[in-house]
């Protein structure tokens, strides 16, 4: 376990995973063990959403790729780069057509091995400034590499009624758990303030939407995304892929709010 601190806030990474993050005492985090969710955050690289309907593949310029749901990202282990008292810097290092085993086989997945045909690199800081939290991430790889990122960060809830608000709409925890597993679109949205008993703001560069999953009523994902995997049916994921040009920059912001 990694602490971050300063005078009124901190923050608990577990392997790269963000599982605290306090201000002034308030823990913003969903908690592992606690109803909803086994995990506090995780990332979705390089694609985004289910393909079990698509047999597991997804197109891309070197064939198909294998793929479970949300990617392969996820299966890798972090390598810790750096540590100060305010920051860490985390690595995962892919190199093309490396089978990595599937943690959802055999109870969830017909898929043993996942493969991607692209050499990657994905780095995630952590920064930690007065009360704001900034997460970047950075992708380099092969020119031209097709990807999707979203950032799945969970958030304890501790009221009945929180309200998720993009300053042009206010969503309920009702109209998020009515959606389910496929998760509520919020499109072309940089930013959207999660409004408890504490109010946090989830601000972002790079990924231009989110979306908003839970099954419970004591937490709730907001997930920043560069795609919506469900406005295309699953074999054609392909179409919702940006593509690496240099080293591609991405960043979240948390942060409480009055």
């Amino acid at each position: 376990m990694i602490l971050l601190e300063n005078v009124n806030s901190s923050v608990g990474i577990d392997g790269g995973e963000l599982v605290s993050f306090k201000v002034s005492g308030h823990e913003f985090i969903h908690q592992k063990g606690s109803p909803g969710w086994s995990s506090s955050d995780t990332e979705m690289f390089p694609i985004i959403g289910p393909v079990n309907e698509a047999d597991f593949r997804v197109q891309v310029s070197k064939g198909n790729a294998i793929q479970d749901q949300h990617g392969i990202l996820r299966e890798l282990d972090y390598q810790l780069i750096s540590n100060t008292d305010t920051s860490a810097i985390f690595k995962k290092e892919y190199i093309a057509g490396t089978p990595v085993k599937n943690s959802k086989y055999p109870k969830k997945s017909t898929e043993q091995w996942l493969m991607w045909p692209f050499t990657f690199c994905f780095e995630k800081t952590f920064e930690l400034n007065n009360s704001t939290l900034e997460i970047i991430f950075k992708i380099s790889g092969e020119r031209n590499m097709p990807f999707m990122l979203g950032y799945h960060p969970a958030f304890k809830l501790y009221t009945d009624s929180p309200i998720i608000s993009t300053g042009q709409r206010e969503i309920t925890l009702e109209e998020v758990l009515k959606v389910g597993s496929r998760a509520l679109q919020v499109a072309d949205c940089n930013s959207i303030i999660l409004k408890d008993k504490k109010s946090i703001a989830i601000e972002t560069e790079g990924f231009g939407h989110f979306m908003c999953w839970t099954e419970v009523n004591n937490m709730v994902c907001i997930e920043p995304i560069t795609f919506y995997p469900y406005v295309v049916e699953q074999r054609e994921l392909h179409e919702g892929f940006q593509y690496v040009m240099d080293i591609e920059h991405f960043k979240v912001i948390l942060k409480m709010v009055d």
